[in-house]
């Protein structure tokens, strides 16, 4: 009985990387296509061609620190992706039968506004792997950073940092306050959930999650974050 065990796990797990492997290799085709189509730095020029495109210096600094804590706490140190996350994303998935969750670091979301569909499969994911880690060998962290502000949904209609912040607050991104850059920053999570204009409550319990992450990574004390919210 244990052999026959045995002999079953060993298929099982064969047959694993087998689909594995073939989903890798699907994924690399699809990234190889997208960046001949069109160039990784053409499709960044582009971005920065739109009439609203925000520099990185035109935009207050702590709508980035709050972006970083909440969305990617380790984006500073990892090369695109992160490992960790993806692993236990894909056990999540795996018992949920689906992709529920990705473990995308801002990075990869960034890979995703630039060349893919927000459609959930796995070939795309491994698509957006291969694109985050040439991102980050061609760009700085702040180009990505930048890059990722001027193309993230905010909800409303707001595709960008400066219509979300002009739109939201009626200001410049580099005039947003820290109350703000905080409000703003816990948006792109789940923008028809937490747009300002469509529930402020559920924005406003967001942002208390941004700011506990912030004062758990030592950007923010408490006391800090108390005064922000006043």
């Amino acid at each position: 009985m244990k052999r026959i065990i045995k002999k079953l796990i060993s298929i099982f797990l064969l047959l694993l990387l087998i689909i594995s492997i073939l989903f890798i290799g699907i994924g690399y085709v699809n990234y190889v296509k997208a960046i001949d189509d069109v160039s990784i730095a053409d499709k960044v020029a582009e971005i920065r061609k739109r009439p609203h495109y925000v520099t990185f210096d035109k935009i207050n600094e702590n709508l980035f620190t709050a972006t970083v804590a909440i969305e990617d706490r380790r984006f500073y140190e990892h090369h695109g992706v992160e490992y960790r996350s993806m692993l236990r994303a894909a056990v999540t998935n795996v018992f949920a039968h689906g992709i529920v969750g990705g473990g995308s670091t801002i990075t990869q979301q960034l890979a995703k506004n630039l060349y893919f569909t927000q459609e959930k499969k796995v070939e795309r994911k491994v698509a957006e792997v291969f694109m985050a880690v040439e991102l980050e060998k061609e760009y700085s962290k702040k180009d990505i950073l930048e890059l990722y502000v001027n193309s993230i949904y905010f909800g409303n209609n707001y595709y960008c940092v400066k219509d979300a912040s002009m739109g939201y607050f009626g200001k410049e991104p580099g005039k947003m306050t820290e109350y703000e850059s905080t409000l703003l920053a816990g948006i792109p999570n789940a923008p028809s959930v937490y747009a300002l204009t469509a529930n402020p409550d559920l924005a406003a319990q967001r942002q208390r999650q941004v700011l506990e992450k912030m004062i758990k990574y030592k950007y923010l004390t408490s006391e800090e974050a108390e005064k922000i919210l006043e």
